[in-house]
């Protein structure tokens, strides 16, 4: 009977430990993610992977959202359009908690949330397309960033009018903007006017709007890779790696083989290539035509002799590659960027024309290279000779062994010597005297 109680209580006990732990597995089966990204800073292509990673990792571990945290003046349109569709495919809910401002590329990239949220005292808005220099482009861009603008608020429910009118001051928005303004909102009309979700104060304050309150927070900053790539394609940077390059290609052109000049110079245009792939600036044939390009230049140096139409298309090509990758590809190629990429490529030739100058000028004088030749002339008064002399044999006489027009052989003292008269044909048999011996050459005249 006791036995029986006791497997009872055993049991019971078993069976509750396993609830627990059920229980405990599903809670924790069920804790709620969300990723944090932040967007605080110009807007430039370094910025589209690191979001990219973000929305892939929060896909993968099945986020329940992913919140984008936004202070930027803008960037480069090129770049906010790369993010823009990014969010757009993202399969996690997405939301745009703007702490400050989302100003011209930043406000595309907040309308393609699923959500805005915003602080109170910020700003939306004035999404014109402008140059380098701050002045408004032709209409081709604005037109293609109306449509942008309009499209993404379409597809999120957002007033296509008000999302075009960040864009072109000539939309009216009665009570709003007028003819001759530009539209930029504040928190309050941005909710009024149902682009903005909410105002909020704080992230915790977002995370109870969204139901999350508990949820765990995975903050991700951008990684080794992707600062590096943006640090790549520095337009600084990038003009020092063409540059680089450049001299190294040049200097090999102008040596026989292949050495560490060349070796660096493929690293830099490989570095070059690479980040601006990532970045979507360089395409698979802007990659090909630099391939062939070197294989051409390659082919010159090792294997066709001189230089010629072989070596001169490959550098056609190199130029070419990297003069498209440099330009990029979509809708924003204009005169002003096609002049920049002249201006990089023209500066990275002259710098690299300048260092092959300086190198060649100055190397062989250095004491660094002299410690690696040779610097002391063999002169035959110090000893150092290639053939043992036979100067011993001047003034003597002999006979033309051969004909001699004008090398030939003479027996000398009873020796077989090559000689070479001045000029003269010397018919064999003829009695010749030895005028002079210049290293191995003996210099023979009719006796």
């Amino acid at each position: 009977m006791f036995s029986i109680i006791y497997k009872f209580i055993i049991e019971k006990d078993k069976m509750k430990y396993l609830i627990i732990l059920l229980l405990s597995l599903t809670t924790f089966a069920q804790q709620k993610v969300v990723y944090v990204a932040y967007i605080d800073r110009e807007i430039d292509l370094g910025l589209a992977p690191y979001i990219t990673r973000i929305i892939s990792d929060a896909e993968q571990n099945n986020a329940s959202a992913i919140i984008f945290k936004i202070n930027t003046f803008g960037g480069r349109v090129d770049a906010a359009t790369q993010i823009k569709d990014a969010i757009l495919n993202s399969k996690v809910e997405t939301v745009a908690f703007i702490d400050k401002r989302a100003i011209s590329a930043g406000a595309l990239i907040a309308l393609s949330c699923n959500k805005i949220v915003m602080v109170p005292g910020s700003s939306i808005g004035a999404s014109t397309v402008v140059d380098q220099a701050g002045q408004k482009v032709s209409e081709k861009y604005q037109s293609f960033m109306r449509s942008e603008m309009r499209s993404t608020a379409e597809k999120n429910g957002r007033p296509t009018k008000i999302a075009e009118a960040m864009v072109d001051e000539r939309i009216v928005i009665p009570g709003l903007v007028d003819s001759t303004q530009l539209l930029t909102l504040t928190s309050g009309e941005a909710l009024k006017y149902k682009i903005a979700d909410t105002v909020l104060t704080s992230f915790n304050d977002v995370l109870a709007y969204l139901n999350l309150k508990n949820a765990k927070v995975v903050q991700s900053n951008s990684n080794w890779a992707e600062e590096v790539v943006s640090f790549l394609n520095n337009p600084i940077v990038s003009s020092i790696l063409i540059m680089i390059g450049f001299f190294g290609l040049m200097a090999e052109i102008k040596s026989p083989g292949w050495g560490v000049a060349g070796t660096v110079g493929l690293i830099a245009l490989a570095l070059f290539f690479g980040s601006s792939y990532v970045l979507q600036l360089a395409s698979v044939i802007d990659i090909i035509l630099f391939v062939v390009g070197l294989g051409l230049l390659l082919a010159e140096i090792f294997i066709i002799p001189g230089f010629g139409v072989t070596g001169i298309a490959g550098i056609i090509l190199i130029f070419t590659s990297i003069f498209l990758s440099l330009l990029g590809s979509g809708p924003f190629i204009d005169m002003e960027r096609v002049s920049i990429a002249i201006i990089q490529i023209s500066g990275a030739i002259l710098f690299a024309l300048i260092g092959v100058f300086v190198l060649a000028k100055y190397l062989p004088k250095s004491k660094a290279f002299n410690k690696l030749v040779l610097s002391q002339s063999e002169k035959v008064e110090e000893g150092f000779v290639s053939y043992p002399s036979i100067r011993e044999l001047i003034g003597k006489e002999g006979i033309a062994f051969t004909t001699l027009r004008p090398a030939g052989t003479a027996e000398i003292d009873g020796r077989r010597i090559d000689v070479v008269t001045e000029s003269e044909y010397i018919a064999k048999g003829t009695k010749i005297k030895v005028l002079r011996v210049e290293g191995i050459k003996v210099v023979v005249t009719p006796a």
